[in-house]
């Protein structure tokens, strides 16, 4: 039986991946995942399946990852330290994971032959771009660590594809949000914060005035992107992943129902839109996003309870979560 790699396969959006793997029933999945950002129980509904098997390591560390990928025919390498703020105030730690942890990883599909590579990218290599929707040849602007270490580790990518012909490809995402998206960290994501703050009656916290825009685009369509990207037979290319569309904060205010709010500051180095243009993606591979915004609103609210013991976040616990940000990018 086939043998797929998903390194990150306990977060967030690798987890979603897993589960259309094992659904597909033709292949063994091997999670690789030191579970800095992801969670077990992200694969607890697996527990018992014989094809999956789940390895705890780092993949920064050379020791621990070698001969991890023996077997694999695919690599989908999504395991990455995510969050701005901490990239900020700790930069060797996310050099560490996400550009050591890619070259080992690139190292170690090399090694054992595969068939396939897909990189999880970053829209936030961008930082605030010229023009929207915006193309995959647009200037590369990384406003913080988190965003220069994600696209040092694409370079790395198409390096290992272009010099050591390794079938690589590279998918930038554009604000994915779904079930299992991270409940904790320094500062979560906006879907977080927002349903964490619903479901404990606090108000929701709208930053600036609530006009920014963002391409939010559905876990299960990015996750049908990468099996599009994994069954093409395209190499050394970058894609966009976004929704084709871009949805104001206030907008999903308005579609969460949330009546109680309160505007905290703009933050400085955030683009006032992020707008994927997917004409590429759609050209070569054929895929386009199916889920609308309105529809991947109320899939959230129906899992509204993952994020029951979420942290809640108050203006005031915001402030200060964020001195660093103010602190380093204004």
């Amino acid at each position: 039986m086939a043998v797929d790699v998903v390194t990150g396969g306990a977060g967030f959006i690798g987890s979603h991946l897993v589960d259309r793997l094992l659904a597909a029933g033709d292949r063994t999945v091997r999670v690789i995942d030191n579970f800095s950002n992801g969670a077990r129980r992200n694969l607890a509904h697996h527990e018992g399946d014989p094809r999956l098997e789940i390895v705890e390591a780092d993949l920064a560390d050379y020791t621990a990852v070698d001969g991890l990928f023996d077997g694999a025919e695919r690599v989908f390498h999504f395991a990455a330290l995510a969050d701005i703020v901490p990239s900020i105030e700790k930069p060797e730690a996310y050099f560490r994971s996400n550009v050591d942890g890619t070259f080992n990883a690139l190292r170690q599909a090399a090694l054992a032959g595969v068939s396939r590579f897909l990189y999880a990218a970053s829209s936030t290599c961008y930082g605030i771009p010229d023009a929207y929707p915006t193309a995959e040849a647009a200037p590369i602007r990384p406003q913080y660590p988190y965003a220069l270490t994600k696209n040092l580790g694409e370079q790395l990518v198409m390096h290992w594809a272009k010099v050591y012909q390794l079938p690589a490809l590279s998918l930038r995402m554009f604000n994915v949000y779904g079930p299992r998206a991270r409940t904790g960290g320094t500062y979560c994501a906006v879907f977080g914060v927002f349903l964490a703050q619903l479901l404990a009656g606090e108000r929701v916290t709208i930053v600036g005035d609530g006009e920014q825009t963002r391409d939010f685009t559905y876990v299960t369509d990015v996750v049908d992107a990468f099996l599009v990207a994994a069954r093409s037979d395209r190499v050394g290319d970058i894609y966009n992943v976004g929704s084709n569309g871009t949805y104001s904060i206030n907008r999903l205010v308005a579609l969460l129902g949330a009546e109680n709010t309160v505007h905290i500051p703009k933050r400085p180095g955030e683009p006032d839109c992020t707008w994927a243009d997917v004409t590429k993606i759609e050209r070569d591979l054929g895929w386009r996003a199916t889920v609308s915004f309105e529809a991947g609103v109320r899939k959230m609210l129906d899992n509204i309870d993952y994020w029951r013991e979420a942290p809640v976040w108050t203006p005031e616990k915001i402030a200060t979560a964020t001195e660093a940000w103010f602190e380093h990018l204004s």
